[in-house]
């Protein structure tokens, strides 16, 4: 088993075993058990003034997971699932923060946490094996092993549109969200009408004065079925935790409900109907999509049957035709499944008015408003910015990271971000992802989960085997990369604009970003890799002269 290292530091450098960027589920988990498992010498680094990562950054008005809570949480501690206190079926911001708190104060992790510190830059030196890292308060640390855990869904995006700086008004970012924002009574703008766009639509819509939405892509979706729960509810899903997690990691979406096994084709229309209804009636967009029929992500007369009720629910919900005209999507139901609370029923309000930005595109931004291209001036006392993140690799981005020769991962990625298995990436040695690209597309804590226990476990590997450094064959990763394009293309996801192909932000490759074969089928490649000693990876150790030997450990199976 591995030993802790000392607490010296070389001149100013600081030494740890394991360096870990970022305080969400990923990185507080991914502490836990290098620190208490595996005994190494662990520091975790945070922008914020505390844990949470997403959830501590998205505290924007009717900020929630789509996740039920019985599956939004971590399994690792049987105890705490018993403990907890679960009282809706779906959890907001607060809830999930006042969650991640407990879980650092329960395993005391804010000892090893360094919070309001950003990684700027972290380079691995090829002498000693070793990443050196830079902070922005001028400090440097090394560490044998780096660990990012930088979250899917965090690097923020801005649009460049015309006339930003100029406005008077307030500008907010929902992922930037201010403690003291006051939005009653006020004239509000919000440009973004993706899954935190509708959720905060939603919310503030009753306490604004005027409420302007900018849509670019009207959206499918369904209700979210929020609400309190039974004791009954609860005793059940406690009793049966063991069947219930046992179910989540061998399925395809991971989120706490058996996934259809039937064709939309194959039942009458009256029976569609049905089933349809019973799923808009008890709500959620990954159970509208794969707890009903089996073939809505995958065949297009599937998928047309599904787009048609929802589209029947908005002319049923939306009053006004021209409006509800706007809010109907004519694409694909293809993008990540979205759910809501009432935000079709939010523009049968007076106070909110919806401004079609494809038909009639935003201008400039001016001094007091948003000018579209019809000449009109929305006249605006706070702006939102609801435009979602440069997901996946746009944290990576921003920092200065370099692998072998000083590559940067900026040029690494430059067609693309790409991953062997998610957790590692070729020139980049002893560098693990949590959530990196080409990782399951799923309810993310059972997928951190599945990542850190891996990663954790090639680490102890190393360690015990005495070896320097690892990193993916790029033959490895780029099979894998074939993999996850494979398996998308047979998707209707491909077929869409969406942000979980790139296709949000400007100038960024549309390439596949995740792995759309379900959590169980990833779990079996990860055990299948492992087993056949971590096949795709390569590693290096020394030999009692310090020279470097490598020991590779090519790919042997195509189907990795």
């Amino acid at each position: 088993m591995p030993t802790m290292m000392s607490d010296s530091a070389i001149g100013t450098e600081i030494k740890y075993d394991a360096i870990v960027i970022g305080a969400g589920f990923g990185g507080l988990y991914m502490l836990k058990t290098l620190r208490d498992e595996l005994k190494l010498k662990v520091r975790v680094f945070d922008k914020a003034k505390d844990v949470g990562g997403t959830w501590y950054w998205n505290r924007y008005p009717g900020a929630l997971s789509d996740t039920e809570a019985f599956t939004y949480c971590f399994s690792w501690d049987q105890d705490l699932l018993q403990e907890w206190d679960i009282t809706t079926r779906y959890l907001t911001q607060p809830q999930i923060l006042k969650y991640i708190n407990h879980v650092a104060d329960r395993h005391n992790l804010r000892q090893d946490i360094q919070f309001e510190t950003v990684i700027t830059a972290a380079e691995f030196d090829e002498e000693s094996s070793r990443w050196l890292i830079s902070t922005n308060d001028g400090r440097k640390y090394s560490a044998k092993y780096l660990v990012t855990a930088l979250g899917l869904l965090s690097a923020t995006n801005v649009p460049n549109i015309n006339g930003i700086d100029q406005f008077k008004g307030e500008l907010y970012h929902t992922a930037n969200w201010p403690r003291d924002a006051n939005l009653n009574g006020k004239r509000v703008g919000v440009i973004g009408t993706g899954s935190t766009g509708t959720q905060v639509v939603t919310a503030i819509a009753p306490v604004v004065g005027s409420l302007t939405v900018f849509q670019r892509s009207p959206q499918y979706m369904v209700p979210v079925g929020n609400g309190p729960v039974s004791k009954e509810y609860v005793d059940n899903i406690k009793r049966n935790y063991d069947s219930i997690w046992e179910q989540v990691k061998n399925s395809k979406v991971a989120f706490g409900f058996e996934e259809s096994q039937i064709p939309t084709m194959s039942v009458s229309e009256a029976e569609r109907e049905k089933i349809f209804q019973n799923a808009w009636d008890k709500g959620g967009g990954f159970r509208f999509m794969f707890e009903t029929f089996s073939d809505i992500a995958i065949d297009e007369k599937a998928n047309i049957a599904a787009q048609d009720f929802i589209r029947k629910k908005i002319s049923e919900i939306v009053k006004d035709p021209e409006t509800a005209r706007k809010l109907t999507p004519r694409d694909l139901y293809a993008k990540r499944p979205l759910c809501d609370s009432g935000y079709y029923a939010t523009f049968n309000r007076e106070n909110v008015a919806l401004v079609d930005v494809k038909a009639n595109p935003i201008k400039e931004i001016t001094v007091s408003g948003i000018r579209t291209e019809d000449g009109v001036d929305h006249e605006l006392d706070v702006l939102i910015f609801a435009t979602g993140f440069d997901a996946v690799d746009g944290n990576y981005k921003r920092i200065n990271i370099r692998g072998r020769n000083g590559i940067a991962i900026q040029e690494h990625w430059k067609e693309g971000p790409s991953s062997y298995l998610s957790v590692a990436t070729a020139n980049f040695p002893n560098m693990f992802m949590i959530l990196g690209p080409n990782g399951p597309f799923t309810n993310l804590p059972p997928t951190i989960e599945t990542e850190v226990e891996w990663v954790s476990e090639i680490i102890a590997y190393m360690e015990e085997e005495k070896l320097s450094s690892m990193e993916p064959n790029i033959e490895a990763e780029t099979l894998w990369s074939g993999t996850c394009r494979e398996i998308a293309d047979k998707t209707l996801f491909s077929k869409a604009d969406s942000w979980i192909f790139g296709a949000n932000i400007p100038g960024k490759p549309h390439t596949v970003y995740f792995y759309l074969g379900g959590l169980g089928a990833f779990r079996e490649v990860l055990h299948d890799v492992r087993k056949d000693n971590y096949r795709g990876f390569k590693f290096e150790t020394q030999n009692s002269s310090d020279k470097k030997n490598t020991l590779t450990k090519q790919m042997q199976k195509e189907d990795a």
